[in-house]
C-alpha cells in the first residue's frame, strides 16, 4: 500500500467514525420521535404539552442531521502537540463526550480558514479532505510551520499541496444548485463571515468573488453564534429573483440551518405578488424616497370636511352633523397617533358622541340610558351618517390607494408636486392594472400608514385572543408542574404546543407583514431603490444587515453606484463597515480580464484584482457576415457546447443571453438544433426540465444576475447595449452577461453589431 493510500485509509477510519455517530444520532432522534408520537394524545395537559414540546425538538434535530449528510467531514488541523482536530458541518461528540468533529463555525475551527504560514499559532498543518458520498477520495496538506516534521511527511506521502481543493470545486460542473464553500472559505471571506452581528456589513465584490456564498455562510455563522437571539426572530434572505432563490436554497440546510425565510422584493408582502414590471424610468421614479410623501399626501387628502352635511331624523328630531364637530373629531383621532384605519375608530366614536349630544341638546328632559342607546343604534344604521363619515375619514386598503394614485393624473400631480408632466405621463396607467414590482414598496408604505384592512380587524383580534388564551393555559400548566419560574417560560411552551420549531417560525414570519427579523441578508443590493430600503429597514428595526452587491453590475436607474451615497443616509456614516472581495473564483482569467477591460473602459468601478485560474481557449468570438445566418450560427454553437458541458445525469449548465426582442427567435432556433443533434430521449429530458432547473437557459441579462453557468453564449452584445435605458446600465448588463461562465464564454454577433460596440 502506497504512503498516499495509507493516508486515505487512515482518514477513512476517521470519516467512518463521524458518520457512525451521525447515524446513531439520527436513529436516536427517530426512536425518540416515534416514542413521543406513539403516546398519542392521552394523559394530563402537562404530559401532553411536554410530549408536543419534545416532538418539535426531535423533528427539528432530525431535519438538521439529515441536511448535513453530504461532505460531513472536510478538514483536519494538527497542532504542535500532535493532536488532531477534524472540522465538519456540525459538531459531534461520542457518548463519553469525546470530540469527534468540530463545527466549522466554532472558534476552535477558525485556524482552518485564517491560519497562515506567518500567523498560525500552535497549528502546524491544515488538511483538506475530499469525499465522494462517504468515501475519502482525496487529501491535501498545507504545512503552516515550515520547521515542522509535517513538511517531510506530507512531501513523502504526496499530500503536500496548496489550493487543490479550491480549484477542484471551481472546475466541477454546475448543477443548478449553489453549493456551499464551507470547505474552501478563504481568509478574506472568513473575516466577513465572523464580523459583528450589531454592525451593518456591506460586501462589495466583482463577479465570482463569492459574495453570495459569504452572505449565506455569515447567516449560518450568526445563527450558530447568536442562537438564542436569532432563533425566535428569524433571518430573512432577500434575493433578486425566484430562480436565484431556487439556486441558493440548499446552502443553509447543508450548513445545518433550517427555517430561514427567503424572498424577493416582489413577494415580500404576504398575499401580494407583483406580476409584471415597470419601465426602467417608471421604476426609478417610484423608487425615489420622496414617494413616501406622495403616499402620506394621498392619505391625508381622504381626511376632509364634506361639502354637504346631513341632518338625521331621530325620534322626530332633526339632528344635524356640524363641520365643527367633524373638525374636533378629526383632531381627537390625530392625537392618538395611530394608523389611519385604527385612528378612524376614534374619529367615528367622537362623531357619534357629538351627534348624540346634539340630540340631547334638543330635548327639554334628561334621557335615560335606554333612550341614548337607541339613539346611537339609529345613528349607526343611518346611510346618510355612514356616507358622511366615510367622506370625512375614508377607510382604505393600500391596494385601492395605489390604484387611485397612478390612475388619476391630477391626483398624482397634487400628491407628488415634484413630478414633471413627462414623469406623470410615464407613471400613469389604467385603473385596476396589475401590481408591478416597483409598486411593492409603495404598497408597504401605504400599509404602514393605513394599518390593517378594517375587514381584517376582527380576524386579527380573534387571533390575539386565542394566543392570549394559549399563554394563560401554558402558565397554568407550568404552575401545576411547579416549574413556572424556571428556564421554561409560558411563551416558549406555547411555541412548542403549536409546533413552532425553526421551520414553523419561518412560516409564521413569512405570513406576517409586520414580523421583525433579527437579521436580514440582502443580495444584489445595488439594485434596490430608496423605497426598497425603507421597506427592508421596517422589517429589521435593529438594523442588523448583511448587504452584498457589486456597483459595477447595477442595472436599475434608481440603484446604487456608490455605497456611501446609499448607506450613509440609511444607517449613518459610522454605523456600517465596507468589505471588498477582490479575487475572482468563478471566471477563468481570460474571461475575467476581457470583462474587466470592457467595464473599466465604460466607466464602471471594477473591484476584481485577478482570477485564480487560467483556462486556455475559454473565450471565443464568432462574427457572421450575413445577418440571416445569425440564428442558425447561435443554435449550432449552442448545440456543440451542450454536448461538451451538459451531462445526462443533470449536471452542467448553459445560458444563451440575447437581446430581449431576439429571445423568442433564438429559443426556437436552439430548440430545432437540439432536436436534430440530440437523441429523442436526451432532447425530451432537456425540454421537460423546470424553468428554474433547466440545463440550457435562453434569456435576457436580467434573468442571470447572481447565477453561474459552465458555458455562456452572448448574442449581439451591441444590440443588448442599444436596448438599455442608459449607457452605464448597458455596460453593467454586458458586464453581468460576460461574467457568468465558469469554463467558456462565446460571443456571437453580426459584422454590424461588431462595428457598433467594441469588446
Amino acid at each position: 500500500m502506497s504512503s498516499y493510500s495509507s493516508q486515505l485509509h487512515e482518514e477513512q477510519h476517521a470519516v467512518d467514525r463521524a458518520y457512525r455517530r451521525l447515524d446513531a444520532l439520527r436513529a436516536q432522534a427517530r426512536s425518540r420521535l416515534g416514542a413521543v408520537r406513539a403516546a398519542g394524545s392521552h394523559g394530563s395537559p402537562t404530559q401532553r404539552t411536554e410530549r408536543d414540546s419534545f416532538a418539535a425538538l426531535y423533528e427539528d434535530r432530525l431535519a438538521q442531521l439529515r441536511a448535513v449528510e453530504d461532505r460531513l467531514v472536510f478538514g483536519r488541523l494538527d497542532d504542535t502537540k500532535a493532536q488532531r482536530r477534524y472540522i465538519g458541518r456540525i459538531g459531534l461528540s461520542s457518548d463519553t463526550h469525546e470530540p469527534i468533529l468540530t463545527d466549522w463555525r466554532a472558534d476552535a475551527a477558525r485556524p482552518f480558514y485564517e491560519a497562515t504560514p506567518s500567523s498560525h499559532g500552535d497549528i502546524v498543518m491544515r488538511r483538506h479532505i475530499t469525499l465522494n458520498f462517504r468515501e475519502v477520495i482525496g487529501i491535501e496538506d498545507e504545512v503552516l510551520d515550515i520547521h515542522s516534521d509535517e513538511v517531510g511527511r506530507a512531501s513523502s506521502s504526496g499530500t503536500l499541496t496548496g489550493e487543490g481543493a479550491l480549484l477542484a470545486s471551481l472546475s466541477s460542473r454546475r448543477t443548478g444548485k449553489m453549493t456551499d464553500i464551507v470547505a474552501t472559505i478563504q481568509s478574506e471571506q472568513d473575516r466577513i463571515i465572523r464580523s459583528d452581528l450589531n454592525r451593518i456589513t456591506v460586501v462589495q465584490g466583482g463577479p465570482g468573488t463569492g459574495k453570495t456564498a459569504v452572505a449565506l455562510h455569515r447567516a449560518a455563522y450568526l445563527l450558530y453564534t447568536h442562537r438564542r437571539k436569532l432563533q425566535r426572530s428569524g433571518v430573512l434572505v432577500v434575493g433578486p429573483s425566484t430562480t436565484f432563490l431556487h439556486y441558493i436554497d440548499q446552502v443553509l440546510p447543508s450548513l445545518g440551518e433550517t427555517g430561514v425565510v427567503s424572498r424577493t422584493m416582489a413577494d415580500l408582502i404576504p398575499g401580494v405578488t407583483a406580476t409584471t414590471g415597470d419601465t426602467p424610468r417608471a421604476a426609478m421614479l417610484k423608487g425615489d424616497r420622496r414617494m413616501r410623501f406622495a403616499i402620506a399626501n394621498a392619505i391625508s387628502a381622504r381626511i376632509r370636511i364634506p361639502r354637504d352635511l346631513p341632518t338625521v331624523r331621530i325620534n322626530g328630531f332633526g339632528v344635524p352633523m356640524r363641520a365643527a364637530d367633524i373638525k374636533q373629531a378629526q383632531a381627537d383621532a390625530h392625537r392618538t397617533r395611530q394608523q389611519h384605519n385604527k385612528a378612524r375608530e376614534t374619529f367615528v366614536r367622537s362623531m357619534m358622541e357629538s351627534m348624540r349630544n346634539r340630540y340631547v341638546d334638543l330635548l327639554d328632559y334628561t334621557p335615560d340610558h335606554n333612550e341614548l342607546s337607541d339613539v346611537m343604534a339609529q345613528l349607526r344604521m343611518s346611510d346618510d351618517v355612514r356616507i358622511a363619515l366615510n367622506l370625512a375619514w375614508l377607510p382604505m386598503t393600500a391596494q385601492w390607494l395605489i390604484d387611485q394614485i397612478f390612475s388619476k393624473p391630477r391626483q398624482l400631480a397634487r400628491f407628488a408636486p415634484w413630478l414633471s408632466a413627462s414623469d406623470i405621463a410615464c407613471l400613469i396607467r389604467p385603473k385596476h392594472s396589475p401590481i408591478t414590482r416597483s409598486d411593492i414598496p409603495l404598497l408597504d408604505e401605504a400599509m404602514e400608514l393605513l394599518g390593517p384592512d378594517p375587514r381584517d380587524a376582527a380576524r386579527r383580534k380573534a387571533l390575539l385572543a386565542k394566543r392570549s388564551e394559549e399563554e394563560q393555559f401554558a402558565k397554568d400548566t407550568l404552575a401545576q408542574a411547579g416549574i413556572g419560574t424556571g428556564i421554561v417560560t409560558s411563551q416558549m411552551l406555547v411555541d412548542n404546543i403549536n409546533g413552532d420549531d425553526a421551520d414553523l417560525i419561518a412560516r409564521r414570519a413569512a405570513a406576517d407583514r409586520e414580523w421583525t427579523y433579527g437579521h436580514v441578508v440582502v443580495d444584489e443590493a445595488q439594485e434596490l431603490t430608496a423605497m426598497d430600503w425603507r421597506m427592508l429597514i421596517r422589517r429589521c428595526p435593529s438594523r442588523s444587515f448583511t448587504i452584498v452587491g457589486d456597483v459595477a453590475q447595477t442595472a436599475a436607474l434608481g440603484g446604487t453606484r456608490m455605497w456611501r451615497t446609499t448607506m450613509n443616509p440609511l444607517f449613518g456614516e459610522n454605523n456600517w463597515d465596507l468589505y471588498e472581495l477582490t479575487i475572482n473564483y468563478r471566471n477563468p482569467k481570460e474571461v475575467s480580464e476581457l470583462a474587466s477591460r470592457f467595464a473599466s473602459r465604460e466607466g464602471l468601478y471594477v473591484s476584481t484584482v485577478n482570477a485564480v485560474r487560467a483556462v486556455p481557449d475559454s473565450v471565443g468570438h464568432v462574427t457572421v457576415c450575413d445577418p440571416g445566418v445569425l440564428l442558425s450560427t447561435v443554435a449550432a454553437h449552442t448545440a456543440r457546447l451542450a454536448a461538451r458541458f451538459l451531462s445526462p445525469d443533470g449536471t452542467g449548465r448553459m445560458a444563451v443571453i440575447a437581446p430581449d426582442d431576439l429571445i423568442s427567435d433564438v429559443s426556437g432556433a436552439v430548440d430545432s438544433a437540439l432536436r436534430s443533434t440530440l437523441g429523442p430521449k436526451e432532447y425530451t429530458r432537456l425540454r421537460s426540465q423546470q424553468s428554474w432547473d433547466e440545463q440550457i437557459m435562453i434569456c435576457g441579462t436580467s434573468s442571470v444576475k447572481g447565477l453561474e453557468y459552465d458555458a455562456v453564449v452572448v448574442v449581439q452584445p451591441g444590440e443588448i447595449e442599444a436596448q438599455a435605458p442608459s449607457r452605464l446600465v448597458a455596460a453593467s448588463d454586458l458586464y453581468v452577461a460576460m461574467t457568468r461562465p465558469t469554463q467558456h464564454l462565446l460571443v456571437v454577433r453580426t459584422k454590424q453589431d461588431e462595428a457598433s460596440l467594441e469588446l
